[in-house]
């Protein structure tokens, strides 16, 4: 699905349903990304026919909003269903430019989650300094 990789330590491709403002549907291809190096934050790349444009938000917005209704801003998130009964999880996102409500499988973004947290578990975030790699690094130049 991907037209350009997403550098991610944990990548998910998946398509997401969004809705316009008359209430049709149309599927997007799009990359969820998780770096250890920016451990807070979770990336969505929808891969488009000009370039791939890329929101970023919290991970822990996410995390919550698979639960329960959360965010504030940009970005809210939380879980639904659709009229098949199937699990989704709606991401409504707004701009300057405008609003777009996306659906996502629940199971599909539950995985990814479960994914970064095994990466990188809760709580244990902090970025990690190798001060013997840094001090290589420095005589190494």
């Amino acid at each position: 699905m991907s037209q350009q990789p997403v550098v991610a330590d944990v990548a998910l491709d998946v398509t997401l349903e969004c809705l316009d403002d008359s209430g049709r549907s149309h599927r997007i291809d799009t990359v969820l990304g998780y770096t250890r190096p920016d451990p807070y934050a979770v990336t969505m790349t929808f891969l488009t026919a000009d370039e791939p444009l890329t929101w970023t938000f919290a991970r822990e917005l996410l995390v919550q909003g698979v639960a329960a209704s959360a965010g504030e801003g940009d970005v809210h998130i939380s879980p639904s269903s659709n009229d098949a009964g199937r699990a989704i999880i709606l991401i409504m996102l707004s701009s300057p430019d405008g609003h777009l409500l996306l659906e996502a499988p629940t199971d599909e973004v539950t995985d990814f989650l479960d994914r970064t947290l095994a990466l990188v578990p809760s709580g244990t975030e902090s970025p990690h300094l190798d001060l013997d790699d840094l001090i290589s690094q420095i005589l190494s130049v």
